[in-house]
């Protein structure tokens, strides 16, 4: 509620800013609640699908994300142009604290998830949930990471390959949105024939096939459907790890650095693929790069299963 409600803070100072400064305090307050509240969604998912059907919640969880960027897409950009651009903050502003207090009306912490009262939680992590800790947040890090370097740069290489802008924009934008459909689908199916490692390794493999198959413009759009619609299908059997890496009463430290770690290998990328873009003047670089960081997801998530194994 805490993160709902400083988010909300920050599209209010956004929305009543008169320059730079007060807009600026305005979106770190906002990522400031982000951040509190990324850590704590996922821990309250775990508390409730722990040992049932966790792939499958933390991938309607993850789908939230793209699902709420195509809302803010559409509406926000209808309410700038027909209003004002504040209007639009405002209205992000009122979704998150209309979500605080759907919050405090109605979630309950599941039977047996709270700590008796004045019980200290345990402090840090033990080394063997640490480590598993830190390859589940990198086999997480680097498919966004991917991801991201898709989303900064497939409109480019499209265009380079032939395509119009207003037609490599709306293929990547397709991609995005088949997400929602493949996410929570492959959550499902992970959990349902208990082989989620199967379904990582399968749309990560389908997904570096289509990075390096999308520069070439007859598999193009091929590319970008099979992209979103399989290769981008793990990310809730990803998060799924984390009911592994950690134990209950340790769940919102290790979310935290999970958090930090998956921040740490995901900002730099877009940059990375930015300077090889930069070097060589060909978008297709900054690809070979997100289909490099998919095969890096599922060698951590070989190296996150041997680790369960031998810890």
């Amino acid at each position: 509620m805490l993160g709902l409600l400083v988010m909300g803070l920050g599209g209010a100072t956004a929305a009543v800013a008169a320059g730079f400064g007060m807009l600026g305090l305005g979106r770190i307050l906002c990522g400031i609640g982000f951040v509190i509240g990324t850590i704590y969604f996922a821990k309250m998912v775990q508390d409730w699908f722990a040992g049932k059907e966790l792939a499958t919640a933390m991938g309607i969880l993850v789908v939230s994300w793209p699902f709420g960027i195509a809302i803010g897409q559409v509406a926000h950009d209808w309410l700038m142009t027909q209003f004002h651009w504040r209007l639009a903050f405002a209205i992000a502003s009122a979704y998150c604290m209309t979500a605080a207090l759907a919050l405090w009306l109605g979630y309950r912490a599941p039977p047996g998830a709270a700590a008796p009262r004045g019980a200290a939680a345990p402090a840090g992590l033990p080394r063997r949930e640490l480590w598993l800790t830190l390859l589940a947040a990198s086999v997480w890090a680097f498919f966004n990471a991917g991801y991201l370097v898709f989303l900064s740069f497939a409109p480019r290489a499209l265009q380079d390959s032939g395509f119009a802008a207003q037609q490599a924009i709306p293929m990547v934008s397709a991609a995005s949105a088949l997400m929602m459909i493949s996410i929570p689908l492959s959550g499902f199916i992970a959990d349902r024939t208990n082989r989620p490692d199967a379904v990582l390794y399968l749309c990560s493999a389908v997904g570096v096939v289509c990075l390096l198959a999308l520069p070439y413009a007859p598999f193009a759009v091929l590319a970008c459907v099979l992209f979103g619609l399989i290769g981008m299908g793990p990310a809730g059997v990803i998060m799924a790890l984390t009911g592994q890496a950690m134990s209950p009463a340790r769940r919102a430290f290790g979310m935290g650095v999970f958090s930090t770690i998956y921040y740490a290998i995901t900002a730099p990328a877009p940059a990375l693929a930015g300077w090889l873009v930069d070097r060589s003047g060909a978008a297709q670089d900054a690809l070979i790069l997100a289909a490099a960081l998919f095969a890096l997801t599922m060698v951590a998530n070989l190296a996150f299963r041997v680790a369960v194994r031998r810890l």
